[in-house]
Order: structure tokens, then sequence, then C-alpha cells
């Protein structure tokens, strides 16, 4: 298929934090610019925005950011959201799926093509364990939303196929840039579009002793752990001073 008019909603998921590059706007890459400049490899005449910031719950995702994408008249929506909910000590994911339900309905309603997304697979162990069971009733919402909106999945919970800690950055939060890579690998192939883009293959983990663990837990918590929780008992998000970086339909050069 040949895509004219991207429009990439969300969190820092589809921001692209994990993938530093400076000499983009907020400077990032990430999956969905990689994303972008596969499709703007189709025709003459592609544009892309990005509307997504990091630290956004849904809510906020739903209330900032579908109207200015309907606006733009997309024919390819991609949105992410949630994430930051299911984290929180407290969340009612009923209401959850149905703030994304009527999002969904809204930006399919437009006639673009809507990709989802479920959230990956922590297993049981790890920071995210006690979560999991949380993150698997989400995602079983994202996944009937979609199939009553017409939407397409790109199923993270069930990708196997590489190491999810060999994927993700030093945060333990987000992807590193090759897990962008391998999701922009992942985005194409379920939009059903050619790209060159080889799958991404993880070598070998380094095994850590147990005092090595330790010292690395205890670094992460330090410089990641800790100030995630300042900011969650203070009312803060990452994403108060950030604004989208590409906010409206441009060329991809």
């Amino acid at each position: 298929m040949t895509f004219h008019r991207y429009v990439a909603l969300g969190d820092s998921f589809t921001e692209g934090v994990g993938d530093p590059d400076p000499a983009r706007p907020n400077g990032l890459r990430g999956w969905a610019d990689r994303v972008a400049e596969v499709l703007a490899q189709q025709t003459d005449d592609f544009g892309y925005a990005n509307l997504a910031i990091r630290g956004r719950k849904l809510g906020s995702i739903v209330e900032e950011q579908v109207e200015p994408a309907v606006a733009l008249e997309p024919d390819l929506v991609t949105i992410h959201g949630g994430g930051n909910d299911v984290l929180r000590p407290r969340v009612d994911i009923d209401a959850l799926a149905r703030t994304y339900d009527d999002a969904i309905r809204r930006l399919s309603a437009t006639g673009a093509r809507v990709v989802m997304f479920t959230i990956f697979d922590p297993g049981a162990g790890g920071i995210y364990g006690p979560m999991r069971g949380r993150m698997a009733i989400f995602n079983e919402w994202v996944r009937e939303i979609a199939d009553r909106h017409g939407a397409t999945i790109v199923d993270m919970w069930r990708m196997r196929d590489v190491e999810i800690a060999g994927v993700m950055d030093t945060d333990r939060m987000h992807l590193n840039s090759d897990g962008h890579t391998h999701m922009a690998h992942a985005v194409l192939e379920a939009i059903g579009v050619e790209h060159g883009l080889a799958p991404v293959t993880v070598g070998p983990l380094p095994v850590l002793d147990r005092r090595q663990q330790w010292a690395a837990n205890a670094q992460w918590t330090r410089e990641f752990l800790v100030p995630w929780v300042h900011r969650r008992l203070t009312g803060r998000s990452s994403g108060d001073t950030v604004s989208p970086k590409r906010p409206g339909i441009s060329p991809v050069r």
C-alpha cells in the first residue's frame, strides 16, 4: 500500500525516547521516524506529523492529540497509549478502555488506516512483574477495540523473537535504537509496506554475578527509578516542558 499522510500519536514510545539523534526535533529519532522514512520513498507527496509527547497518559493523549490528528486528514495513524496508566498503583482499566474505544472510533471514522499496539510482556519477574496481570487485561481490551473498529494490531505482547532486555534502553523503560528499529520493522510488516529494514538480532546478554547485579540495580535505582517516583509524587511529568516534535504534516528529508 501507498500512504501519503502519516500521523503518529502517543507517548515516549512514539516520540522516540531511547533513540537519540541530536540532528532531529526533540533530539530523537525513533521507530515512527523510521517508518516515515520508508513511506516517503513510496510517493513524491508524502507528509508526516508526530504529536507524541513523553509521559502522557492515555486520557491526555486522546484529549490533546486526537482532534489535531483528525484535522491533519491522515490516511495512516499510529497510536500508542496506556502504558503510563497501567504503571500507576491504581488504574480503572475498564474506564481506560472506554476512553480508548472512543478515540479509535473517531480516528477510524476518518477512513485512515489505524494501527494500535499492545504492551510488551514483562515476564513474571523484574520491576514490571507485579503489573503483568493488568497489562494483559489492558491488552485484551486493545485487541477487542481493534477488532471492533477494523484497526491493525502490532502485538508486542506476542513478540518472542528478540530478548526484551536486549532492545531496552539503560532506563529499562524505553526501547533502545535496536528496539526502535525492530518496532519499525514490525509496523511496516503489519501495514503491508515493502521495506529494506533487516530484522534485528540481539547477541547474548552479559551474565552478571550477584555483586554486579546489585551494583547495576543500585545505579538504575539512583538514576532512573528515584526520579520517576519523585515525579509521580509531585504530580509532574517528564513531558511537562516538551512540545510535539512534528506538530504539522511536513515532508521527510
